[in-house]
């Protein structure tokens, strides 16, 4: 197939990648805001697993073409089989703009995929700017996750695919038929139910995670252990395990963004969304649950002491630090004066980015235990691997108050206490015998 992907979001990349990568001839413009140029620096896109390598791949091969700085019709390859959207949700008028571009130069069927997330019935307005009656707009959710973009793309739980259209599904079925080999994936749903599901998947994780932190809370003012109530939640099968793990707070630049959209969604309808507004407020609150923890165990004298910070980026696997709790951390500490030596493997060029060159910031760029020297405490705000089995001998000589400070629960309490240091978690705790 022919195919033209616009936009400069993950999902645009993965995209190109990928489907050049299965024989489709595929066109690439990015947005004119984020030209390849500029894409192939960014680091979060460098240090997404496959997919810059892939695209590399594609370009030499021939099967991919880029476009450097947009395209015009005299670019463009005239006759497309699909267009592929994959734009940010303010970038309506660009959508817009591309497919105006595209339908005007297009006499032969046409399927436009829109994998952004705009608003509910959006698919609908795009589709009327086409042409022909034989060209057709679907819906096509954009369910990837940073740091496994590749895997989720090229080896997919499913596929949630909004459309009224017969001949349109023939037509993504075939476009995206080397991914949905090993068992039948798609799930096709009218177009606005599935920008919709787009929208509330995400506000039931976030949810899910927002009760669990405010389990944990309740379970810190009890004296109980979390991780009990956890598991026997869990073990019911009409709730599950998944995203029931208490921490410090989410971020990243789609998960909030998703939720105030949906939020939005409902105001435009007159509906008050009061849940969501408690999960999004219960969500930045837990944010400073680590510096509320840091000032309980040194009854507010925190001014210049030295805690270690390992972790920055939302989540493991990313370089991005959009929204993310580390950020909400700092200018906790710092408004303390607290001097913070902070690691991260892949972050630290966001931090530095975001935050500059702080007076009582210092970024480790080596090892973890560089971050310890001379510090009071030690904080894990993210979950990276290399933060899983620390050298707890170690790190009990280095932290000079022998405090762990756990946002994501990933040590057992009763083992970090029986090497001599306190330690406190979500929802969990332990003491030093």
């Amino acid at each position: 197939m022919r195919i033209v992907v616009h936009g400069s979001e993950l999902a645009a990349a993965t995209a190109a990648a990928a489907l050049s990568s299965v024989g489709h001839q595929v066109d690439w413009w990015p947005h004119p805001d984020a030209p390849w140029s500029q894409l192939s620096r960014a680091e979060w896109l460098t240090g997404e697993p496959g997919v810059v390598e892939q695209i590399d791949a594609g370009h030499r091969s021939g099967a991919l073409r880029l476009f450097e700085n947009g395209a015009g019709a005299a670019e463009l390859s005239g006759e497309y089989d699909i267009a592929w959207l994959a734009l940010a949700p303010d970038q309506r008028d660009a959508a817009e703009h591309f497919i105006e571009l595209v339908a005007g130069q297009q006499s032969s069927p046409l399927v436009l995929v829109n994998n952004s997330t705009f608003p509910v019935g959006h698919t609908e307005s795009l589709e009327s700017l086409l042409r022909h009656a034989s060209q057709v707009a679907v819906v096509l959710p954009d369910m990837l996750e940073e740091g496994r973009a590749w895997q989720a793309f090229t080896r997919p739980t499913r596929w949630l695919l909004g459309c009224e259209d017969d001949w349109a599904e023939d037509q993504v079925r075939e476009l995206l038929r080397a991914f949905n080999r090993r068992a039948e994936l798609f799930q096709r749903i009218p177009r606005r139910a599935a920008e919709l599901t787009k929208l509330a998947i995400n506000g039931m994780l976030a949810t899910r995670i927002s009760y669990m932190n405010e389990v944990a809370g309740l379970s810190d003012s009890l004296g109980v252990d979390v991780e009990y109530v956890r598991q026997g939640m869990g073990a019911d099968t009409r709730i599950g395990y998944e995203y029931l793990y208490p921490g410090c707070g989410f971020g990243g630049p789609n998960f909030s963004r998703d939720l105030m959209r949906l939020a939005d969604v409902q105001l435009a309808t007159g509906r008050e969304s009061q849940l969501l507004e408690q999960v999004l407020d219960i969500n930045e609150n837990k944010k400073e649950t680590l510096f509320r923890k840091l000032w309980s165990h040194f009854h507010g004298q925190l001014e210049n002491r030295t805690v270690a910070i390992w972790g920055a980026a939302f989540k493991p696997g990313t370089t991005r630090i959009d929204h993310a709790p580390v950020l909400t951390l700092l200018r906790a500490l710092w408004a303390q004066g607290v001097h913070v030596r902070l690691h991260d493997p892949a972050a630290l060029p966001a931090v530095r980015k975001e935050v500059g060159n702080h007076p009582l910031l210092t970024l480790c760029e080596g090892a973890p235990y560089e971050a310890c020297e001379g510090a009071d405490a030690l904080i894990l705000v993210t979950e990276w691997k290399c933060y899983w089995n620390p050298d707890w001998r170690r790190l009990g000589d280095m932290l000079q108050e022998r405090l762990i400070l756990d946002g994501r629960n990933i040590y057992d309490p009763a083992y970090v206490a029986a090497r001599g240091l306190t330690y406190r978690g979500i929802g969990r705790r332990a003491d030093p015998a």
